[in-house]
């Protein structure tokens, strides 16, 4: 599945454990940066809050999941916290290759899937500052009993461990810091040859640089 076809816009890719602050930030570039488009991924989960469906995510039941699964419609699934979440490729495609920037927030186990089938993105984690850090902003959240914060504990171990397979690292120790190194890399990215020799084709062409 993988492919090294290469699209105009940027794919990003922001993965973390539980509670390390990936979907806070997601949120605060996308209201800077309007260049910067969100992925909506499927998901099994019943919603948070005042989640929607079709804004944060799709929500499908496993029914409805196991049929896309079937159809071969995701470019990456996992099952995460006992939930299934996945990223449809077409869905990704369509935005990149019209120039768009496109990022996705997601387990590190899908942002690998990601990265084999999109050769270009860009995959970035966020850590914690501690583990004492991480399990009071799960508290603080509210939203999960002592039990499923252990888990997400636990988890949160093997998901760090992969962390050197990730191009670049964010510690959210104070947000507006870490707001701003995500900014960095997607501005960054933007300029790398690569990225500007497909953004900016005719301006490569005009310039007669192969």
């Amino acid at each position: 599945m993988s492919t090294s076809k290469e699209y105009p816009g940027n794919l990003f890719v922001v993965a973390a454990p539980s509670g390390a602050g990936k979907s806070s930030l997601v949120k605060a570039l996308l209201e800077l940066d309007s260049h910067v488009h969100p992925s909506i991924s499927h998901t099994t989960r019943a919603p948070r809050g005042q989640e929607k469906h079709g804004r944060e995510y799709f929500f499908a039941s496993e029914s409805e999941f196991d049929a896309m699964v079937a159809s071969d419609a995701f470019v990456e699934w996992a099952l995460v916290h006992g939930n299934r979440y996945g990223t449809s490729k077409k869905s990704i495609e369509e935005r990149i290759a019209q120039g768009n920037d496109v990022i996705l927030e997601i387990d590190f186990q899908g942002a690998l899937q990601i990265k084999a089938a999109f050769a270009n993105a860009v995959l970035v984690f966020v850590l914690p500052p501690s583990w004492d850090e991480l399990r009071s902003r799960l508290e603080r959240r509210g939203e999960d009993s002592s039990e499923v914060i252990q888990m997400r504990l636990r988890n949160a171990k093997a998901e760090m461990a992969q962390v050197h397979k990730f191009d670049f690292v964010i510690i959210n120790e104070l947000f507006e810091r870490a707001l701003f190194d995500l900014k960095a890399i997607a501005h960054a990215q933007r300029l790398k040859y690569a990225a500007q020799r497909r953004a900016r084709s005719e301006t490569f062409e005009l310039l007669n640089i192969p």
